[in-house]
């Protein structure tokens, strides 16, 4: 059975930083399309970052670009989004997606991925 647990999230200020990860149980994270998605409330989910994890390839929304980085931890099997310079239009739910190799041209694409977490929440208060 497929799991993706997210952890990392809590509350900081403005201007700090904050490091989720995305753990996967009965899946590995190799040649395949991990994305961090986020959802505040009342507003559809929106797709934050991507990474191809068989060759690296990363992609992010423009709303966090030059603050986040996405990465993966082979060794750990963990897709980590770092997260600098928050802001506090950054805060909501934060959750982790998977999906074949191919998702990665269509990343914001919720219907796009097979497995998803739970979520960890991100406040951001300014």
């Amino acid at each position: 059975q497929v799991q993706l647990v997210e952890s990392g999230g809590g509350s900081v200020e403005a201007g700090g930083s904050l490091r989720l990860s995305c753990a996967a149980s009965g899946y590995t994270f190799r040649r395949n399309c991990v994305a961090w998605f986020r959802q505040a409330p009342g507003k559809e989910r929106e797709g934050v970052a991507v990474i191809s994890t068989g060759g690296g390839s990363t992609s992010y929304a423009d709303s966090v670009k030059g603050r986040f980085t996405i990465s993966q931890d082979n060794a750990l099997n963990t897709v980590d989004l770092q997260m600098n310079s928050l802001k506090p239009e950054d805060t909501a739910m934060y959750y982790c997606a998977a999906g074949p190799l191919g998702t990665f041209w269509r990343w914001a694409l919720p219907m796009a991925y097979n497995y998803w977490g739970q979520g960890t929440q991100v406040t951001v208060s300014s």
